[in-house]
């Protein structure tokens, strides 16, 4: 076998693992699929709070004329370890975003609201840049696992996005669930399995997976009960994406996705 085969066979080997981990990660893979759903109805110029490495530029890119990704430089330094081609195009500070008002047509926050310790004052700063007639689409977490600790704040019900959106002067015009009890148990019984029985967190960063984790312990993991928990976690998967269909529970999810508009004046 020819040294240029063997590594068209490894990079098909590594998709493939890192399609089916994808697809076995309820929280990414759901979130995913609305992301795909949401992006026809982004526009013009975009804005991209909290962006890390811009992982959904693509899926946005051609429903909007410019993509400009921000973060808050000290917390990104802190937990992002990705190498990846795609960063920020600006830091702030935290405070004021560094954009006159209306300057955008869509605004999009994806998973980020539960890591900002004043969350009010970033959705009043997202209102003021967006246009009168433009989009908020922003998704936050209900019921998750602790992630980028130590910055790990808050979860959101729909009722808090909305109070809270209504203080920015924005309204939420439509609510999105993200799977739902099912889903939320499926996940959290193959997090348990990746994490605390395989103890596969760094094979998932091998793979380009919880990359803004940080620089955590090291944990040595255990390869050999993989052939126990892959399947497992596949079965789990799959049966909790039928079990939202045929038994749905809406009063859990993983996440809420809202889109909002700013208020008509009265």
């Amino acid at each position: 076998m020819s040294l240029l085969q063997s590594a068209l066979e490894l990079g098909l080997v590594r998709r493939t693992a890192r399609r089916t981990a994808d697809w076995v990660d309820l929280q990414y893979s759901l979130l995913l699929e609305q992301i795909a759903k949401a992006a026809p109805r982004a526009r013009g110029r975009l804005l991209d709070v909290g962006c890390g490495d811009k992982p959904y530029e693509p899926t946005f890119r051609p429903y909007v004329t410019e993509y400009i990704g921000i973060e808050h430089e000290s917390v990104f330094a802190s937990t992002n370890a990705s190498a990846g081609e795609r960063r920020p195009d600006l830091y702030y500070d935290g405070n004021r975003l560094p954009f006159g008002d209306g300057s955008f047509d869509t605004v999009i926050s994806i998973q980020v609201l539960e890591h900002t310790p004043r969350p009010q004052p970033l959705l009043h700063e997202m209102a003021r840049v967006l246009r009168p007639d433009g989009l908020l689409i922003l998704s936050a977490p209900f019921s998750g696992r602790l992630h980028e600790e130590p910055y790990d704040y808050f979860r959101y019900t729909p009722h808090g996005l909305r109070a809270m959106c209504g203080e920015a002067g924005l309204e939420v015009t439509e609510v999105w669930d993200q799977g739902n009890i099912w889903s939320v148990i499926g996940h959290k019984l193959n997090s348990f399995l990746a994490f605390r029985v395989a103890a596969s967190q760094g094979l998932a960063v091998q793979m380009g997976k919880h990359t803004h984790e940080g620089k955590g312990p090291v944990v040595k993991g255990r390869p050999w009960v993989l052939p126990l928990v892959v399947p497992a976690m596949l079965a789990i998967a799959g049966g909790a994406r039928v079990l939202d269909r045929v038994a749905p529970d809406v009063t859990e999810t993983l996440s809420y996705m809202i889109f909002a508009r700013h208020r008509a004046p009265t």
